[in-house]
C-alpha cells in the first residue's frame, strides 16, 4: 500500500518554464484582450488615504505630520541628477533636478487621480494609468491630464531634505 504523504518534486527545463510563460500570457491576452489590461480602473484611481503604514525599514525616507524627511545617505539614489522616489505613504514624487536641487510634486495625477504608477526617463515623469506625462516642476507634457501636478518646497540641511507638505 502506498503512503498519503508521498512528495515528488521536480524542475521544469528552464526554456520550458520560459514557452510556458510567454503561452500563458499571450493566451490571457487572447482571452481578454490588450485592452483589458490597459483600460481605466478604479483600484488605483482614488488616492491612498491610509497614513497608518510606517515607511518600509531602511528607506532613509520618514514621513511625519505634514513633513517627509529624507536622509540622503540612506536614500543614496536620490544623490546624483535625474535620481527620483515615490514617497506612495506622502503621495509625493520628488526628484534630484541637479546636485543638492530637489523637486517634488504630488504622484496624485489630475487626470484620474492614479498616485503609484509612475515612470521616469529624459526628465519627464510620466503616469502610466493612461500616459500623461509631466517636467520635473510638475508643468503637463501631454495629457490626457490638463492640469500640473501639485509642487513641494524642498530644503535640504546637511544630508537631510526635507519636503513640506503642509
Amino acid at each position: 500500500m502506498k503512503s498519503l504523504n508521498e512528495i515528488k518534486t521536480g524542475n521544469l527545463p528552464l526554456e520550458r518554464r520560459d514557452f510556458l510563460k510567454k503561452t500563458g500570457a499571450v493566451g490571457v491576452m487572447s482571452m481578454f484582450g490588450l485592452s483589458f489590461f490597459t483600460s481605466c480602473s478604479s483600484e488605483d484611481d482614488s488616492p491612498n488615504n491610509d497614513n497608518t503604514n510606517p515607511p518600509a525599514p531602511n528607506t532613509g525616507i520618514v514621513v511625519q505630520n505634514d513633513q517627509v524627511l529624507v536622509d540622503l545617505d540612506v536614500a543614496s539614489v536620490l544623490n546624483n541628477t535625474g535620481g527620483w522616489a515615490l514617497v506612495i505613504q506622502a503621495q509625493v514624487l520628488i526628484v534630484n533636478v541637479g546636485g543638492s536641487d530637489f523637486n517634488a510634486m504630488t504622484s496624485v495625477c489630475t487626470h484620474s487621480g492614479c498616485d503609484r504608477n509612475w515612470t521616469f526617463s529624459n526628465n519627464v515623469f510620466t503616469c502610466t494609468c493612461h500616459g500623461s506625462r509631466f517636467r520635473t516642476d510638475g508643468s503637463v507634457v501631454n495629457g490626457p491630464a490638463l492640469q500640473p501636478l501639485r509642487s513641494y518646497p524642498t530644503e535640504v540641511s546637511g544630508r537631510t531634505l526635507t519636503v513640506d507638505l503642509g
